[in-house]
C-alpha cells in the first residue's frame, strides 16, 4: 500500500476548510486525498498548529522548514519528499503515486466527515 504524509502549515482545523474564507485549491485538494483513499492509498495530514510533534519527528520536515516556512506544504510519499511549497493536483498526486492516467478521471465527490470546525461552537475560527 502507497503512503502518502502532508505536513501542512498552520491552520484553523485539519483541513484548511473552514470558516468564512475558503480557499477553493483546499477544498479540490480534500476532494483528491478522499480519491486516493479510494484508490487504496494511506493518506496523513499533519497541521503545523495542531500536530507539531509530527513535524519534530520527521528530520527531513524539519530541515525543509530550516530552509523556510514557504516549504509548506511538503508532500510525502513512501517517506521520501515528493514536493514542497505547492498543494498538487489530482493527476499529479497520481503520477507520484504510481497511480495510472485513466484511474484519475473519475472526480471523488468532496466529503469531509468529523469535522466541527466549522459549526458554530467549533472552536477554531
Amino acid at each position: 500500500m502507497k503512503k502518502l504524509d502532508i505536513y501542512e502549515p498552520a491552520m484553523c482545523c485539519s483541513t484548511g476548510v473552514c470558516g468564512v474564507d475558503v480557499d477553493p485549491v483546499l477544498v479540490q485538494f480534500v476532494a483528491d486525498l478522499q480519491w486516493l483513499t479510494e484508490q487504496g492509498v494511506s493518506v496523513s495530514r499533519y497541521n503545523l498548529s495542531q500536530e507539531p510533534q509530527a513535524f519534530a519527528a520527521n528530520i527531513d520536515v524539519v530541515k525543509e522548514m530550516e530552509a523556510g516556512m514557504d516549504r509548506l506544504p511538503i508532500v510525502v510519499v513512501d517517506g521520501q519528499i515528493a514536493s514542497t511549497g505547492v498543494y498538487l493536483s489530482r493527476s499529479q498526486l497520481a503520477q507520484k503515486l504510481g497511480i495510472t492516467p485513466e484511474q484519475t478521471q473519475s472526480k471523488a465527490a468532496i466529503k469531509i466527515e468529523g469535522e466541527n470546525c466549522c459549526k458554530p461552537g467549533g472552536g477554531c475560527c
